[in-house]
């Protein structure tokens, strides 16, 4: 199906603007990315635990945090007014995350939820076991090592893409499309840098969807341009690509748009389990179409030998 047809957009053309919307983007992501000391990691990778409980009653934050200023745990005083504190799904389910205690007392996590518990004794539930909904808890070593197999899952995929493009087309496609995977991770990793969002296990899964959904819309274009370069070698290779890609752009806005619509309503309706994955891919999908045209083409013109 074609929503557009035989359109002659000079899409390169506005490469001065892209060139400088991309910079700005990427750079405000750096450098959130600086005074935060990097991304916020969640005890998915830092280690600690999380522990999220349902009262009958609408509970306000402010006024939970100020009552775990100064609680006593196994006759040792802690403050946990400023660990992340939060409604999980509606007003009355509460999920709290603690970073890793240094000689943390036994049975930490039920000594906390019979604190829990005594704050607010009249919005318990009837049964008891219905009070808690889960608990969490990673040790450090295992946050490292998850940290370090989820930088490697990310470093052998764009080997692997490099690879695969380099044979499937040439080098300097391969160039462009790991440009673009790297300008599409960078925004969205800064997006959440920027917005305090926590990366997360799921988070790592979505940036590896966003690299797979990026390269499957630019090798669509790619192919175009690879098939126009042998029939239309009278033409400039600016004319080329900004021919291929009119020529691919009915197809990437239908993928891009259906694809958008699915994650919009996960976002808005798949829960706060999913809620940061699916906002993720939001970003991926926008971006990762944008660079798709504006970045990975636009290297590849420059990159292409004059004499081409």
């Amino acid at each position: 199906m074609q929503l557009i047809k035989n359109t002659k957009i000079d899409f390169l053309n506005k490469s001065r603007f892209t060139i400088l919307l991309s910079g700005a983007l990427i750079l405000s992501g750096i450098f959130s990315l600086i005074i935060n000391n990097g991304p916020k990691l969640s005890i998915d990778f830092k280690g600690g635990s999380l522990i999220t409980v349902q009262y009958t009653k609408s509970i306000n934050i402010n006024d939970l945090r100020t009552k775990l200023n100064n609680v006593n745990i196994s006759g040792r005083s802690f403050d946990f007014s400023n660990s992340e504190i939060k409604h999980f799904g509606n007003k009355s389910s509460i999920a709290i995350r603690i970073a890793n205690l240094d000689n943390e007392p036994e049975n930490f996590s039920q000594n906390f939820i019979e604190i829990l518990k005594n704050i607010y004794p009249d919005a318990l539930p009837k049964n008891k076991d219905d009070f808690i909904l889960s608990i969490d808890k990673v040790s450090p070593k295992v946050g490292s090592e998850l940290s370090g197999k989820a930088i490697m899952a990310i470093v052998y995929a764009l080997t692997l893409i490099l690879i695969y493009i380099s044979f499937r087309f040439e080098f300097i496609f391969a160039i462009g499309a790991i440009a673009a995977i790297a300008h599409d991770v960078i925004i969205t990793l800064g997006i959440f840098s920027i917005l305090g969002y926590e990366i997360s296990l799921s988070v790592i899964a979505a940036f590896l969807t966003i690299v797979g959904y990026s390269l499957n819309d630019t090798i669509v274009i790619f192919d175009r341009i690879r098939e126009n370069l042998k029939t239309l070698n009278r033409e400039s290779i600016l004319q080329i690509v900004n021919k291929s890609i009119n020529e691919s752009l009915s197809r990437t806005i239908v993928t891009s748009l259906t694809t958008f619509f699915v994650v919009l309503i996960l976002y808005f309706f798949g829960g706060e389990v999913i809620h940061y994955f699916s906002f993720a891919l939001i970003i991926g999908v926008l971006v990762g179409t944008y660079s798709s045209i504006f970045v990975a083409s636009l290297i590849v013109v420059y990159m292409q030998p004059k004499n081409k």
